[in-house]
Order: structure tokens, then C-alpha cells, then sequence
């Protein structure tokens, strides 16, 4: 497996992925509105800020994963995804996030990596905390979807 730049080949590929509101919601948080489209990801993708990664196994597309620059050495993980639902649960979304960490800190000189996850989402923190991310702060009130509060956790992990 490895990562590959996200190209404007893939776009529609991410489009199919995210098949409801609340999975948008779940991946994309606010940056995103249901349904996801092309230009949206368009919009998002040339900030020069973000770089965005598929993940390939083969001639297969697992998933997708950005590195969002905070400062010169810190960056945040964001959007992490494994697309193919048969495909999760696998260990997939473990390498994922390790291959983005490599690519972190070997090609951009990244000292710290921090992400943001809902704290309902049990898969993916487990995920993390497995790659050594710690909890640094919890934030209440911040993300309602339909109504109901998302708890947002903020996760950070020196390199």
C-alpha cells in the first residue's frame, strides 16, 4: 500500500464514497455540504494549505487521508477515510494514518501531527491512540448535527 497524490481523477471516486449526510458530516465536518460535489472538493483541495492523499493497494483506491499545514512543523490530519465499506475494519485505516505521518515527517519536516475527531467515532480514536496520539483538549457545543451534539476531540502526537 501507498499514498498518491489526490488527483482531479479521483474526485468523482471521493464523491461516491460519501453516501449520506451524516457520513459526510462524520468525515468532512463543516467544510463540506451534503451532497459532496467536485467543485466543492475543487474549492477545498488548491488551498495550498492542504494536501491531499488516496490511498492505493494495488490498482485499488482504499482511501483518503489530507495533510493540512498549521505552522511550518505541525500539520493536521484530516478527512481520513477508507472509502469501500468492505474495506474497513481491515487495518487499512491504521496504515493510513502511519503513511501520512511518514510522509509528515520525512518529506515536510513535521515535529508534531494533531487532528480533530468526534468523540462518538470509538473506531478511530482507538485507531489513533494505537499511533500514539493523546487527547489534548474536548470541546462540547461546538458540532450539532440534527440536533444532537458531537463532542469533538483534539489529538495530538510528537514525531
Amino acid at each position: 500500500m501507498h499514498l498518491e497524490k489526490f488527483t482531479t481523477m479521483d474526485y468523482a471516486l471521493l464523491v461516491n464514497w460519501i453516501s449520506t449526510e451524516e457520513f459526510n458530516y462524520l468525515w468532512g465536518g463543516p467544510i463540506y455540504e451534503y451532497p459532496l460535489t467536485e467543485q466543492q472538493i475543487i474549492t477545498h483541495v488548491t488551498r495550498p494549505e492542504v494536501t491531499p492523499f488516496i490511498l492505493r493497494h494495488g490498482d485499488k483506491n482504499i482511501g483518503y487521508i489530507e495533510l493540512f499545514q498549521e505552522s511550518q512543523t505541525t500539520y493536521r490530519l484530516c478527512r481520513v477515510l477508507i472509502g469501500d465499506k468492505a474495506q474497513r475494519g481491515k487495518g487499512y485505516g491504521k496504515v493510513l494514518v502511519e503513511l501520512a505521518i511518514d510522509h509528515a515527517k520525512s518529506v515536510l519536516d513535521a515535529k508534531k501531527v494533531n487532528l480533530a475527531v468526534f468523540g462518538h467515532n470509538k473506531r478511530a480514536i482507538t485507531c489513533y491512540q494505537s499511533l500514539g496520539f493523546k487527547v489534548t483538549n474536548e470541546e462540547t457545543d461546538l458540532r450539532i448535527f440534527n440536533d444532537q451534539n458531537w463532542t469533538l476531540l483534539y489529538m495530538t502526537k510528537g514525531l
